[in-house]
């Protein structure tokens, strides 16, 4: 079933833009094929099409139910910031996971250090890529990314969460004991390819962050994110 988001529905949605093109050219659907609708209430509209043109692609809604795709938990990665499009791979990979939303981070050791033009540029890219993915996986929500942050400001946003866990090259408890049943709201901090600096790890500590491994292997900077977000899922049998 081909899934899109949208702000509205009623009983009949006109669909314009790159959704419409994307129906009517990509997909070459035809009129009396159905689609799904998910808006922000986590409500998905299963709704048939009625008309083609070059208004746009008319639906009617057919039935509706809630999104049950999503995961009883809201992680939220927060990613030092990778060389090169490997942050494109991690976003993709980790709204398909199930993440809630992303924020890019500058630590010390990041190599990619985009001014304040091309994180812009960059953010409405990974916006993109967040968007196509929810799609794909069929998400109830389109995981927000956040603003390049640098670590220092991203450690004092660690309060509005239940858990926040720092993935460390350096050792840590497993994982496991890592995340309790209580905590429904985690933050996960993986590092860029160089790996965190000690102060930066005693920096989150001090917030209350708990280190922890994923095992003996030291995973690259793009791997660790997926890793640590499938475990979690399921260790909270969000994966059954």
């Amino acid at each position: 079933m081909d899934w899109f988001f949208t702000d509205i529905v009623g009983e009949t949605r006109l669909i314009t833009g790159e959704d419409a093109n994307h129906i009517s050219k990509a997909l070459r659907m035809s009129v009396g094929e159905v689609i799904t609708l998910c808006d922000k209430s986590k409500v998905q509209h299963l709704c048939r099409i009625e008309r083609i043109n070059a208004d746009g692609v008319l639906v009617r809604q057919v039935s509706e139910q809630e999104c049950t795709h999503e995961p009883d938990i809201e992680v939220t990665l927060f990613a030092a910031l990778t060389k090169g499009d490997k942050m494109e791979s991690v976003i993709q990979k980790s709204v398909e996971l199930g993440v809630h939303s992303i924020v890019p981070v500058l630590t010390s050791r990041c190599i990619s250090r985009p001014d304040a033009k091309a994180a812009l540029k960059k953010r409405e890219r990974y916006r993109k890529i967040a968007e196509q993915a929810a799609m794909q996986s069929q998400r109830g929500i389109i995981p927000e990314i956040g603003a390049f942050t640098e670590l220092k400001a991203a450690s004092d946003m660690l309060k509005d969460f239940d858990k926040t866990v720092l993935f460390y090259e350096g050792g840590g408890i497993p994982l496991r004991e890592a995340i309790t049943g209580a905590d429904r709201r985690i933050a996960i901090f993986t590092g860029p390819e160089g790996g965190y600096e000690e102060s930066e790890v005693q920096l989150l500590s001090g917030k209350g962050a708990v280190t922890a491994t994923l095992g003996q292997r030291i995973l690259r900077a793009e791997t660790a994110p997926l890793a640590a977000i499938s475990a979690i899922m399921f260790h909270t049998g969000n994966l059954e």
